[in-house]
């Protein structure tokens, strides 16, 4: 592997690629909509129900695994059908696992966001 000289120039340009990467999963992926509501939706109830610091640190933590674990089995399928659009029962299993990991991460946001709202919303 090269060494590169440091350059800020080069990592903007990197930050610049990983914003190109945002706006292409939000404006191309049904499931990054549906993530993109969610989380607004938790932010309006954040602020109405007065979250403390903690609780809205927790919601930011377990919305972002969401987002990261989506935006990762996106990248997953995408590689997975570039190698190959025939069926495969090896890249099924690694798909599936991946939109596992997004219902996991979901299912944890939920229960934490449970723990937040149901005590405030009595």
């Amino acid at each position: 592997m090269q060494s590169e000289k440091f350059s800020i120039r080069s990592r903007l340009i990197s930050f610049t690629h990983a914003f190109r990467g945002i706006r292409q999963f939000v404006w191309h992926e049904h499931n990054a909509r549906i993530h993109l509501f969610a989380t607004v939706a938790v932010m309006i109830a954040a602020i109405a129900v007065k979250v403390t610091t903690l609780e809205a640190a927790t919601l930011a933590i377990v919305t972002g695994l969401v987002w990261i674990t989506e935006i990762i089995n996106t990248c997953i399928e995408r590689l997975a059908d570039h190698v190959t659009k025939q069926r495969h029962p090896e890249i099924k299993i690694v798909k599936d696992l991946a939109a596992g990991a997004v219902l996991v991460a979901a299912i944890i946001a939920v229960i934490a966001g449970a723990f937040i709202f149901i005590p405030k919303i009595k």
